[in-house]
């Protein structure tokens, strides 16, 4: 049973599956638009929030925090010198997910996630 089990597993083991959503997020941050299957783009949404929400308190300790998530320093400098201010006082829902085909391949539904 799957009682109190947040997150989705996405058919993959815990490695694989935090190095796709880390490189969406690092897509999503760097590009601030993407497109991925829907439960991809759910779960990658709720990573980017608490990402950004650390983002907007802009010190060494918090740097450091994303930088571990991110893995990339263009991608943090970025977040903590353009995405935060724009969401300072905002108090959540910085994701936009947009459904909008079935991938014809195997028919699942893609979504476009946009910072709002």
């Amino acid at each position: 049973m799957r009682h109190r089990k947040k997150g989705r597993k996405l058919g993959r083991d815990k490695d694989q599956r935090e190095a796709l959503l880390i490189n969406l997020i690092k897509s999503l941050l760097f590009y601030e638009e993407i497109t991925t299957t829907e439960a991809k783009a759910k779960e990658m949404a709720r990573w980017a929030e608490k990402i950004i929400t650390l983002a907007k308190v802009d010190s060494v300790h918090h740097r450091r925090n994303a930088f571990r998530i991110v893995r990339d320093k263009k991608v943090t400098k970025k977040l903590f010198e353009v995405i935060a201010p724009r969401y300072k006082n905002r108090s959540g829902g910085y994701t936009k997910i947009i459904k909008f085909k079935y991938r014809q391949g195997d028919d699942a539904l893609m979504c476009k996630v946009k910072l709002v």
